[in-house]
């Protein structure tokens, strides 16, 4: 799996036509091969900054979607932003559930004669 994260500080007079923009992108995810999932959240220091996080696939699915009119129309919001977009892609070869909390839960480990539960 792939995950595109993108980091947007948009300008304060220009944060409700940005959401518009992209919760524009996020209605139909399903339409675009190989996306598993498409979302939207807003820093909770700062309301002018949103992250918006696809995950895909596989590489080449990504690469469709970095190339398609609907990654273009995010690339036109740059003018609207007080920095360039910043884009991290990471590529992940494991995934694990609520299962691995509360297996890590349950387990004990001593540090220096105390036990944490």
């Amino acid at each position: 799996m792939i995950v595109l994260v993108t980091i947007m500080n948009v300008l304060p007079e220009k944060q409700k036509e940005v959401l518009q923009t992209l919760l524009s992108m996020i209605e139909t995810p399903g339409k675009e091969k190989g996306c598993l999932s498409y979302g939207i959240s807003c820093d909770i220091e700062d309301k002018n900054v949103f992250n918006l996080i696809s995950a895909w696939e596989t590489r080449q699915h990504l690469d469709l979607h970095l190339r398609s009119e609907r990654f273009s129309v995010l690339l036109g919001t740059k003018s609207l932003l007080c920095e360039p977009l910043n884009m991290q892609i990471f590529t992940v070869s494991d995934c694990e559930g609520i299962e691995a909390a509360e297996s890590a839960r349950k387990k004990e480990t001593t540090k220096e004669g105390c036990q944490y539960h």
